[in-house]
């Protein structure tokens, strides 16, 4: 599984040699956050689930300072908040409105953006303004649960994942040496 894992992820060479993280290289270059074990794949993994929900382009900036907080595989971390792109991330969002729709009790069913108008664009900015702190209780409660879900399960699945691949090898191991 790690030499699997390990020939997707960078090297980390590419973080000593590229010049604008030569700043960082005390931190970065720390050795378990290149370092590829069961327990760090997994916490990369739920770290990557979670901050990829992060609106915009702080998803990595986010999974990397969790990734040096917590010690766990940097680059692994990286490449899982990779899942949320432009194709998924307007269902991701509609479904952690839907979910935080529900844990809030708000039962008004969808609220609909208004519509753009070129001719009234004051009014529009307004009605825009209102609906979106209409919509942003719900979809922040609604990010924050989504992310926490995929998080746990992405921890379990990789730890599941590791397990049943070891117990495999141990398996052919036994088989081959008897």
């Amino acid at each position: 599984m790690r030499s699997y894992l390990k020939k997707y992820l960078p090297a980390q060479e590419t973080i000593r040699n590229n010049p604008w993280l030569r700043p960082f290289q005390s931190s970065l270059l720390h050795p378990r956050l290149w370092h590829l074990n069961r327990h760090s794949a997994a916490g990369a993994v739920a770290t990557g689930l979670f901050c990829g929900l992060i609106p915009g382009p702080l998803q990595m900036i986010g999974a990397a300072l969790a990734a040096v907080k917590f010690r766990i595989n940097l680059p692994l971390a990286l490449l899982v908040t990779l899942y949320t792109n432009p194709f998924t991330i307007v269902p991701l969002y509609l479904v952690a409105y839907q979910l935080g729709r529900l844990l809030t009790g708000d039962s008004a069913g969808f609220v609909a953006p208004p519509a753009f108008s070129v001719t009234a664009f004051a009014a529009w900015t307004e009605a825009m303004q209102a609906w979106m702190l209409v919509v942003a209780k719900p979809l922040a409660l609604g990010l924050v649960a989504l992310a926490s879900a995929l998080s746990a399960s992405g921890y379990m699945a990789t730890r599941a994942a590791w397990r049943l691949y070891l117990i495999k090898a141990w398996r052919r191991r036994r088989q081959r040496l008897a």
